[in-house]
């Protein structure tokens, strides 16, 4: 199992390549919640999500072989455009399988950074299957978006960050979907603040994680409708493992209270930040009567959203 020095050392892997994201603070949400809280933003990570910091550390550890084969991957988004990116630096050939539904900016940008995409219907199973097929057909080495020991170590490194420079937490929250962010944070929190409760964050309406984790069996992710794509996913074998043990407790929080974070940090933090990333702070403003007084890390983990019908209103 991964554990503190295995997200030291993604972090030693990744530091000439990921940014060191910063640490922010509002003190009107400090005093909407009466505890001071720490905002890791992800949002300005490169390609706009934590996704990269373990996108890298995997592949950066491929062998010669395996890079000559290239890589492939199923993601809604974050993860394609954080490999695209990663292989395109190591000069390795990348191709996503995206489900029709991906928001086009997360595609576009994907393309961009040099990955060829295959879409594929809009369910996880569907991912899986078409992402198999051309394994087989291509012998592609497969780098799983969250379900990859290398994959939460480098999303740990974003907790490593945030609690080294604003040192002693009492909780961090994070959200969840296949829970390699919540995974790495969860292993980083506990490492360094070992009193300090870990809080998982998931739309209501995309609830297979809380389920999984209040019943102690891994739950499929059926049909999820919510504004969070990139929560969509269910848990993995070896996410679900470390969630058992190192995380107190998953939250859900419904469509309204994401889109109310949602503009509570655009309007008062001026942050651009996409609905999976705003669960979080969604989960923070339900438990807010918890919280008096405490320090409390927020893990803010992208900002990828769609603007187009925003701006076309405009003209």
């Amino acid at each position: 199992m991964v554990d503190i020095q295995d997200i030291y050392d993604a972090h030693t892997r990744i530091r000439d390549y990921a940014l060191w994201t910063p640490v922010m603070t509002s003190s009107t949400i400090d005093k909407m919640v009466n505890c001071q809280v720490f905002f890791k933003c992800e949002n300005f990570q490169r390609v706009g999500a934590f996704k990269f910091r373990g996108a890298f550390n995997t592949v950066s550890q491929l062998t010669k072989e395996e890079r000559e084969r290239g890589v492939i991957a199923h993601s809604s988004g974050n993860h394609a455009q954080a490999l695209a990116l990663a292989a395109s630096i190591l000069g390795i050939k990348a191709t996503i399988v995206m489900p029709k539904n991906s928001p086009m900016v997360k595609v576009n940008a994907t393309r961009g950074y040099g990955a060829e995409v295959v879409f594929c219907e809009n369910s996880t199973e569907s991912r899986v299957q078409v992402a198999n097929e051309l394994i087989k057909e291509h012998n592609y080495v497969l780098i799983h978006p969250y379900n990859d020991e290398r994959i939460v170590a480098g999303a740990g490194t974003a907790a490593l960050e945030l609690i080294e420079e604003a040192e002693e937490l009492d909780y961090v929250f994070a959200p969840v979907g296949g829970g390699g962010l919540l995974s790495g944070t969860s292993i980083a929190t506990k490492g360094l603040c070992p009193d300090a409760s870990v809080i998982g964050v998931e739309p209501k309406n995309a609830d297979d994680a809380f389920r999984s984790f209040r019943d102690g069996v891994i739950y499929p992710s059926v049909k999820p409708n919510t504004i969070a794509d990139g929560l969509r996913t269910q848990l993995g074998d070896i996410t679900f493992r470390i969630i058992r043990e190192y995380v107190d407790s998953i939250v859900t929080v419904s469509e309204k209270e994401i889109v109310d974070a949602m503009r509570l940090l655009w309007e008062r933090m001026k942050l651009v930040v996409e609905p999976s990333g705003a669960v979080s702070l969604a989960g923070l403003l339900k438990m807010n009567d918890k919280l008096n007084d405490r320090r409390v890390g927020v893990i803010i983990s992208g900002g990828n959203i769609d603007l187009t019908g925003f701006f076309s209103k405009l003209l």
